[in-house]
């Protein structure tokens, strides 16, 4: 019987997000709820795998990898494309590469940034643990209204322009910056186009909205995080090696900084990191995308991607030119 690995279910919630009975009719499908620690223990679980239906960039899929799981023959993606995988290694393997369409909220991370500044400027986590541990107001770091404040946005594409959306909702003034942004794209998208510098000094809050590549690795730095106004909400729900992690580690345990993070280096976040016990920050586990609606098409098209590849007649291939199919 074909076996079938879904990958990096954090949450526990593939299985009910989708029905997978034709699935579990044809195959043995095992659900791996824990990240890999590395690329050997990727290996070794899933070495006896034909199908392996991954979770956007969770486990990096690189042609070390793909080339070691001598057993593939259909790799799903979820979302149009996946950063981390070789596709050319799987070409090479004539291993099928089938990802989803449609259905992934995009709304989903921009709300979550939403949130992630409201509970930093009013340090809604803080108070919630005061009510649990049986105090009130005892302790509490006092908020700042937001209304009149400035919003810095980095990149405002589709994210970041529906981030804007919600701070003029606030009544806040947006300013935008983005390597290729245009002041014409920031005025529609009710924004007025700064330079980086002066978006990071004038900012009382500043989001990110980028693409991981090689041109926005690490284009926050130390200088950059220095530039920010003491007490500024740095938030981040895109990637978090877009940030030098070091020094805005630094900066939230000198308490210049508030950080309002979902992402992070590495991920899923060591139990020790220096993070987990840092002031001045709020985080989430990388809720960005993972909400009910997200899950539901990403689940239900990943089951449907095997079934047709089971078929011989597989669904959204991104590499077609590789196709041997069984």
């Amino acid at each position: 019987m074909t076996r079938v690995a879904v990958l990096d279910d954090w949450q526990g919630v593939a299985r009910s997000s989708a029905d997978w009975s034709p699935l579990l009719a044809r195959a043995e499908v095992v659900f791996f709820e824990q990240a890999f620690t590395d690329e050997e223990d990727a290996v070794a679980k899933l070495v006896d795998f034909e199908i392996v239906l991954s979770m956007r960039e969770r486990t990096p899929l690189p042609g070390s990898l793909i080339d070691r799981l001598p057993k593939l023959r259909m790799l799903g993606i979820t979302g149009s494309s996946n950063r981390s995988l070789d596709t050319a290694a799987c070409t090479a393997r004539d291993v099928v590469v089938c990802n989803t369409v449609g259905g992934y909220t995009m709304a989903a991370t921009a709300e979550l940034a939403l949130g992630l500044l409201l509970a930093a400027a009013r340090a809604i986590p803080a108070a919630d643990a005061n009510i649990r541990a049986g105090r009130f107001q005892e302790g509490l770091p006092v908020g700042i209204s937001l209304a009149g404040k400035t919003m810095g946005i980095i990149g405002l594409g589709r994210l970041g322009s529906d981030m804007a959306a919600y701070c003029r909702a606030l009544n806040m003034n947006v300013l935008a910056w983005s390597q290729n942004l245009t002041a014409e794209k920031a005025q529609t998208a009710g924004a007025t186009l700064v330079s980086k510098e002066d978006l990071l000094s004038r900012a009382d809050a500043i989001s990110i909205h980028l693409v991981l590549s090689p041109r926005s690795r690490g284009l926050i730095g130390a200088s950059d995080i220095a530039r920010m106004k003491p007490g500024a909400i740095l938030i981040n729900t895109s990637r978090g090696p877009i940030v030098d992690e070091a020094a805005l580690i630094e900066a939230v345990q000198a308490h210049r900084i508030i950080a309002a993070l979902d992402v992070f280096d590495r991920e899923p976040l060591p139990p020790n990191h220096p993070l987990r016990n840092a002031p001045n920050t709020v985080m989430t586990p990388h809720l960005g995308y993972g909400v009910q609606e997200t899950w539901t098409a990403f689940y239900r098209q990943s089951m449907e991607n095997a079934l047709a590849f089971l078929d011989g007649k597989p669904l959204r291939v991104t590499n077609p030119e590789s196709i041997q199919v069984i």
